[in-house]
């Protein structure tokens, strides 16, 4: 069983019908409980940092994600669910976040140039820079995947997995051990996201 946190942000139901889709069987669920049985953990997010930090800290699932991650059980984090597992955010202020990967996560505006729209919308190329990881097992480099974020994650180079060029280059995708990130959404990127997701639920 896959759990997929239910703090009140993200696209809940569009990520189990794609879980469903590979036939893993997944659970929403804010329930503190269900986590700790779960075989794995998803926690996806859509939003401002500092409001979904303050969603999820309500709900006291921070604590339990972060115990169960500590334990060792695959962790997800899908868009700002994976800003999320960084050690801060700079959105808007300076948010503390899970602390389960080394890294910031900074704005992308003046760091990319001028000439680029953000947040920075649309498909996307991966660029392996560890492409033995397992999350790439079924897919390969150059694959496009579909990315919709302004704010994006930095000084985490030994923890980045991929990234996207997009006047510069993105942090795509992340993991410490356990913990993995995609800064994009697998549950739209078709047949790719799905493989993504597949290759997850294998860990």
């Amino acid at each position: 069983m896959i759990a997929i946190v239910d703090y009140g942000v993200g696209n809940l139901f569009s990520l189990k019908s794609s879980l469903s889709m590979i036939g893993a069987e997944a659970q929403v669920t804010g329930n503190a409980e269900d986590l700790r049985a779960a075989d794995k953990i998803i926690l996806p997010g859509v939003g401002a940092f500092e409001d979904a930090a303050k969603k999820l800290r309500a709900t006291g699932l921070d604590a339990v994600v972060i115990e169960q991650a500590k334990a060792g059980k695959p962790l997800l984090g899908i868009c700002l669910g994976m800003q999320m597992l960084f050690e801060r955010s700079f959105e808007y202020g300076v948010h503390e976040g899970l602390g389960l990967i080394a890294g910031d996560v900074v704005d992308m505006r003046g760091r990319i140039p001028e000439n680029l729209k953000v947040p920075h919308i649309g498909w996307n190329a991966l660029k392996f820079q560890q492409p033995d990881h397992p999350l790439f097992r079924y897919i390969k480099e150059g694959d496009c995947v579909y990315f919709v974020h302004s704010f994006y994650a930095a000084n985490c180079d030994k923890a980045t997995l991929a990234t996207a060029e997009y006047g510069i280059d993105l942090t795509a995708a992340v993991a410490s051990g356990n913990v993995v990130g995609c800064q994009f959404h697998p549950e739209k990127s078709g047949r790719v996201g799905l493989n993504i997701l597949r290759a997850f639920c294998e860990q």
